[in-house]
């Protein structure tokens, strides 16, 4: 290390005051009750991550109806009254440790792998997912083809959304992050080979943003001014890592623009460490120049020297770090100290992605 690390300087990002530019990257856990309530192990969790150093804590993807959003079993959710309790002790250990935590809300469509209230998927087409689902989170075999939203199906997910976001207002949350990232529902409708839609939600790059504006505008509405309301995105997805966007740079603005104009804080570019150019323009960079949002960037920023790149040359405000930060829940204060972090251990997350199998490894 040489120098002090931009990284931990205090911020002010999109209305939250921030310790420093550190953010826990949202990882799914599925370590929730069976009926999708926080478990006081999940609030001892995101407590320790907070005590380590983090200026931001992002929770894990949380379900937001009844319907067709939870993807995965033991996730948590937050679309009753019930479940929203169950994330105030999260809410008041992160903050009674100094860190601002925001909770993610994701729509999981038709790579859902595990719904208690549904037997089908939806999503913006019939059109099957690609690849199998995923076994570190439960699943086994290939998905399912789910069925083609209707407008109504639509309008009910929108609405899911910002009830969710209401919830996590008043459980104490700084802000939400609308899940649009990854091969989710609102991923899918971005997505040209899993939209197939003739409508108004499918065909260019503006109309397949529909769904990413309708959803942000309704949080925002549902929750007022003075909360943070954020938008992820990416070009990987779960079940296809390599995707990048076929329009390029005019594909990515319009989807960027998007959820700018319909009052996203801030956006969220999620990518791995592979998807940083030497030098030149970055995606996160072209997401800041385009919107003149607050943007976070992911994808190995625990890497000292692309981490102080990121930041130094403004391709980003505040950097999400996720795996290095399962093995290392005091980065920014190994950062601080010049120390070394362990390296990423895939057993933290090997058979199952779940506390209990990172709490058998770790007493191994």
């Amino acid at each position: 290390m040489h120098g002090a690390h931009p990284a931990l300087t205090a911020c002010r990002f999109a209305g939250m005051e921030l310790r420093n530019r550190f953010a826990l990257a949202s990882m799914t856990r599925v370590s929730a009750t069976e009926d999708g309530r926080a478990a006081p192990e999940m609030a001892e969790y995101y407590e320790t991550f907070a005590e380590g150093g983090f200026g931001l804590l992002i929770t894990e993807g949380t379900y937001t109806d009844t319907a067709f959003s939870q993807g995965y079993l033991h996730q948590p959710g937050i679309a009753d009254e019930a479940q929203a309790a169950a994330w105030r002790p999260v809410v008041d250990r992160v903050h009674a440790a100094g860190a601002r935590v925001i909770l993610q809300l994701m729509h999981a469509g038709a790579v859902a792998q595990g719904n208690r209230f549904r037997d089908r998927t939806v999503g913006p087409s019939a059109v099957r997912p690609l690849g199998e689902q995923l076994t570190k989170y439960r699943g086994s075999g290939r998905w399912p083809v789910p069925l083609e939203m209707t407008r109504r199906q639509i309008g009910e997910a929108v609405q899911g959304f910002a009830a969710a976001a209401a919830r996590a207002r008043d459980a104490g949350f700084d802000g939400v992050e609308i899940h649009a990232a990854n091969g989710y529902l609102l991923d899918q409708f971005l997505t040209p080979y899993t939209n197939l839609r003739t409508d108004e939600y499918g065909g260019g790059a503006e109309e397949r943003s529909r769904l990413v504006r309708e959803v942000t505008a309704a949080v925002k509405g549902a929750t007022g001014p003075g909360f943070t309301v954020g938008v992820r995105l990416s070009q990987g997805k779960v079940n296809n890592p390599s995707w990048r966007w076929p329009g390029g740079d005019a594909e990515a603005r319009a989807v960027f623009t998007a959820a700018a104009t319909a009052g996203a804080d801030y956006l969220h570019l999620a990518g791995r460490g592979r998807d940083w150019p030497a030098h030149g323009p970055t995606l996160p960079g072209l997401a800041r120049a385009v919107t003149g949002l607050p943007v976070i960037a992911n994808g190995g920023l625990h890497r000292d020297a692309l981490a102080r790149r990121v930041l130094d040359e403004r391709h980003a405000d505040v950097l999400a770090i996720a795996r290095a930060a399962l093995a290392n829940p005091d980065l920014p204060r190994r950062v601080a100290a010049g120390t070394v972090p362990t390296p990423f251990d895939p057993r933290l997350i090997e058979p199952l992605a779940t506390l209990a199998n990172a709490r058998c490894h770790a007493n191994a």
